[in-house]
């Protein structure tokens, strides 16, 4: 039997480059979230469980989990933000091509029993946040929902995941922001009811708008962020061209930029294929020297656009110069 793969070298740094360009986001441009830190794991002795509300609970290894038929998903994956400021825009944002398997083969095989309507996910970091120790990290999700979209990856771009980004094996949900994506799994539990936990009930909720109930976070907002000019760039001819990403819960449908604070023009914008990925958009401007701002403000099929600043998904804004 093959033996499972190790992680490649770690940047020690873990910082967040920029993301360049690419519409798949290189690897090493991919953002960094832990909140209980990176654990150790031994890939040998690494085993995933499906577990609780089930009729035939399941216990696999990697070699196991690697056997079973791959395919792949391109998404784009954002973080929410910090819970401790969830209204602070981070626009930490990539788009990945995993390489994995539905969760759906997995809880066919497990056969969850009638009074299952939940979905807990458990990774393998602990320790302490915000003044509480002895955690696990966990989320969960509605069961119909989980068999629907959730998605296990072990490989990011064509290459074994790096113990940062979740090794030996991730959930992925696509659609959802990525404090949903749990890293370095090894429980899936079904149960009747959610979790109370820090980060299912206390942390990573929200009220929508007109209502007084908190929600967990799961669907992202509809985004948009300029990926050039970057900011503080200094531009030495006076045709500018402004190219960024958006993306949405659905397909966003329309991308404006307003140069100066001057009207809103629509750019450019991709289609959206078949994956749940951003989508490009572009837009050429001729500028006289000096200082400048853009803005850019996208707005989805479901007919929700971008806010002005204060909120998380507020219009992303980028000042550079002219200088030909």
């Amino acid at each position: 039997m093959t033996a499972p793969p190790t992680p490649p070298p770690e940047d020690p740094s873990h910082a967040d480059p920029a993301p360049g360009p690419d519409f798949v986001t290189p690897v090493d441009h991919v953002f960094v979230r832990k909140h209980l830190g990176i654990p150790q794991i031994d890939a040998d002795a690494w085993t995933l469980t499906v577990e609780g509300l089930v009729g035939r609970p399941l216990r696999l290894d990697l070699p196991a989990v690697l056997a079973l038929p791959a395919r792949q998903l391109t998404a784009v994956h954002e973080c929410f933000g910090s819970p401790l400021r969830p209204d602070v825009p981070t626009r930490a944002v990539a788009n990945i091509e995993w390489t994995g398997l539905p969760l759906a083969a997995l809880l066919d095989r497990a056969v969850p029993l009638p009074a299952a309507r939940h979905v807990v996910f458990e990774g393998a970091d602990t320790g302490s946040f915000a003044g509480v120790d002895g955690l696990s990290y966990v989320k969960d999700l509605p069961l119909e929902t989980a068999h629907r979209q959730v998605f296990l990856a072990h490989r990011m771009n064509g290459e074994p995941l790096r113990a940062r980004h979740g090794f030996p094996l991730r959930a992925v949900v696509p659609r959802m922001f990525g404090t949903n994506s749990v890293k370095w799994l090894t429980r899936i539990v079904l149960t009747a009811e959610r979790p109370e936990h820090m980060f299912t009930t206390t942390f990573y909720t929200r009220k929508p708008p007109g209502t007084d109930t908190p929600q967990p976070v799961r669907e992202v907002d509809v985004n948009s962020k300029l990926l050039t000019p970057a900011p503080g760039a200094r531009l030495p001819h006076p045709s500018v061209g402004f190219r960024g990403r958006a993306w949405s819960t659905t397909e966003v449908v329309r991308v404006d930029l307003s140069v100066d604070g001057g009207p809103w023009e629509p750019a450019t914008l991709d289609a959206l294929g078949a994956d749940p990925t951003w989508q490009g958009f572009s837009l050429r401007r001729a500028l006289a020297p000096g200082p400048h701002t853009v803005r850019s403000r996208a707005r989805d099929a479901a007919g929700r656009v971008q806010p002005p600043p204060g909120a998380r998904n507020s219009v992303h804004e980028v000042a550079f110069t002219v200088t030909g």
